[in-house]
């Protein structure tokens, strides 16, 4: 392997060792799938690290080597076992001065991994925190899904226990904006199946698997459909995608009858039209030109 030499890296790293208080938290992205979407930048941080913080040490240097980057850094463990108690060495170090690169198994670290305890310490003891940023399993299951991608959010891994997971699925029947969720695959089938009973089963979704990998798929459909799919055995990183739920149609011609009544009991018929648009929900431009044709109709002979 090739060392991965950066000046940029080197000044920074001269930095980190310039006294106490100096030091920088860097959350680095690393490659969901395709090693080749590590970027120049998450190659120079990692070899110019002091300390790298990996969910699994094992699968980082499994990643250098693929990369061909090799490191001086002190590698430690930091997942979801040990982050409460390693938070504080780790912010010792960089109180000292040391550049501390946090790097999880795949994406961006603090997001459904290790990672947020950290950064809560370190903005606490005033210490700079930056990050590498990288692909994003949240982000690209979104712009794949063909689902809209203008409103969504994020909901992590949904309960193992299915009375919970019944209970938080119930808390998002009525969440307009499309969610995404991170699910393990052998629970896949039994999550859809309980998104089916609590979204219905037209409600569309996607289901995405091994993104940037050999085997990427991208499944989409209803609810019920993509349950069915799963009821096979599904293999590799899955990311659900569903679509929020509707928003009540609004009752146009009730709200131009308001408008109309209103307007018979003296209203100006803009106002009356402000008044009732605000209330009803229903577009202000559709309700005036509906309400104009009921007015003049029932003032014809």
């Amino acid at each position: 392997m090739t060392r991965c030499h950066s000046d940029q890296v080197q000044q920074r790293a001269s930095e980190a060792g310039a006294g106490p208080g100096s030091g920088v938290l860097v959350l680095a992205g690393t490659p969901i799938g395709d090693v080749d979407d590590a970027s120049p930048r998450l190659r120079a941080e990692l070899a110019g690290a002091d300390v790298v913080a990996a969910e699994d040490t094992r699968r980082l240097r499994a990643l250098l080597q693929r990369m061909g980057v090799t490191t001086q850094a002190r590698v430690v463990s930091y997942f979801e076992g040990n982050e409460a108690a390693r938070t504080g060495e780790l912010v010792e170090a960089l109180q000292g001065g040391a550049r501390v690169v946090v790097a999880t198994d795949a994406g961006m670290p603090s997001v459904s991994d290790p990672g947020y305890r950290l950064v809560a310490a370190a903005v606490e003891a005033g210490i700079r925190v930056t990050s590498v940023p990288g692909p994003s399993a949240v982000l690209t299951s979104l712009a794949l899904s063909g689902l809209p991608v203008d409103r969504f959010c994020f909901e992590g891994f949904l309960s193992r226990k299915a009375g919970e997971r019944s209970r938080q699925l119930a808390r998002l029947t009525t969440e307009p904006r499309t969610m995404v969720f991170f699910e393990a695959p052998h629970r896949t089938a039994e999550t859809l199946a309980a998104m089916v009973e609590a979204f219905g089963a037209e409600r569309p979704g996607a289901v995405c698997r091994e993104l940037t990998k050999t085997y990427e798929e991208v499944v989409r459909g209803s609810l019920a459909e993509l349950a069915a799919w799963a009821a096979e055995e599904v293999r590799g990183e899955v990311t659900l995608v569903v679509s929020g739920a509707l928003e009540p149609e609004a009752d146009l011609e009730g709200a131009a009858a308001e408008v109309a009544e209103l307007v018979a009991g003296g209203v100006r018929l803009k106002p009356a039209v402000a008044e009732v648009a605000e209330r009803s929900g229903v577009a202000r431009n559709a309700l005036y030109a509906a309400a104009l044709e009921l007015t003049r109709q029932r003032k014809a002979p």
